[in-house]
């Protein structure tokens, strides 16, 4: 954070729903470091404790225990805050397939009332995690904001409507927010365990454990892999940005560069062989791809860039040796 941004948020109160989330922790650890003062909302299921449990003693971090489907809860979180940074869904494609009731629940009616009772307290901005999910069957690369297919799955579908309620909570009440299309992100405090982790946490575990990491399909399967620190600088870019016409629209939140599946479990077994030299001789495997996986993921992130002055610093190689490190030390 630079010290123009820290003077922007001084005395500010941000609400960070999801704040006990991978991607929320990270974004409450970076702004309390910076003496803001933090509101965290969040209902435990996906979220952990674990995650915030450093920031309970902080005097400028306050936890609402609470359910974004409860319009009294978002309410009472958004008592006397300056800006939201929504974080808060249920993620992964395949529990969309499995269960796109609950899916919807959370990440529609949930962001619905998050909205209604921002814009009732009257907050300044409103930020929140969209996902390049809403890239669908649109099959040209890099992914440019303005062009989307159609959704691939149920969670896809959410994630749109996120988008199109935030843009009429605009043109109808004058709300500013701003969406963040995250592409694969990856970092610390993200859960290895349960069936929807995400993939790097998991071959990370996988390698730990001595076990085989399997890879969906022949491994040529491709993503724009983001490390965390360029999601919170991204976050953070668009918390304080006083370039009015960065406003009310989306962006990329992406390195804008792509690797296959097989270099990524190729990568991890290199970093962790550093720790663990029998780490090397495990074999990798294979098998069918995944329903409603998109081939492949990398994103344009000239108009982050151009609007928002967004200069990620983390390479997939770079982010995966910090990232490999604290997983050493949490996941082993």
């Amino acid at each position: 954070m630079t010290d123009q941004q820290s003077k922007l948020l001084k005395g500010k109160q941000i609400l960070v729903t999801g704040g006990a989330g991978f991607i929320g922790s990270n974004l409450c650890e970076v702004l309390l470091n910076q003496h803001v003062k933090v509101v965290c909302l969040d209902n435990f299921s996906t979220g952990k404790r674990i995650n915030i449990e450093p920031f309970l003693q902080n005097q400028n971090f306050k936890l609402v225990e609470g359910d974004i489907r409860h319009l009294e809860d978002c309410k009472k979180a958004c008592l006397n805050i300056d800006y939201v940074l929504h974080e808060a869904a249920l993620g992964s494609v395949p529990r969309s397939i499995n269960d796109p009731i609950t899916t919807n629940d959370v990440n529609v009616s949930g962001f619905l009332n998050m909205l209604v009772a921002a814009r009732d307290a009257g907050v300044k901005r409103f930020v929140y995690a969209a996902s390049s999910s809403t890239y669908g069957d649109h099959e040209a690369l890099p992914k440019v904001e303005d062009t989307i297919g159609k959704p691939l799955s149920p969670y896809a579908i959410t994630k749109y409507v996120n988008e199109l309620y935030a843009d009429i909570f605009h043109t109808t009440y004058n709300f500013d927010t701003i969406g963040l299309r995250y592409f694969n992100v990856f970092g610390k405090r993200q859960d290895p365990n349960g069936a929807y982790a995400a993939v790097i946490p998991k071959f990370v575990q996988q390698f730990i454990d001595h076990e085989s990491p399997i890879i969906n399909g022949d491994g040529s399967y491709s993503r724009d892999f983001t490390y965390i620190a360029n999601v919170v600088q991204m976050n953070i870019n668009a918390l304080t940005t006083e370039n009015k016409d960065a406003l009310n629209t989306v962006y990329n939140v992406a390195y804008g560069d792509r690797t296959t599946l097989l270099e990524l479990a190729t990568l991890l077994k290199t970093y962790l062989s550093e720790f663990d030299a029998s780490i090397k001789t495990i074999e990798i495997k294979h098998r069918e791809n995944r329903v409603g996986d998109i081939p492949h993921s990398l994103a344009s992130i000239e108009k982050a860039k151009r609007l928002l002055d967004y200069n990620p610093q983390y390479n997939i190689s770079a982010g995966l040796k910090e990232a490999v490190v604290w997983y050493w030390e949490h996941l082993k």
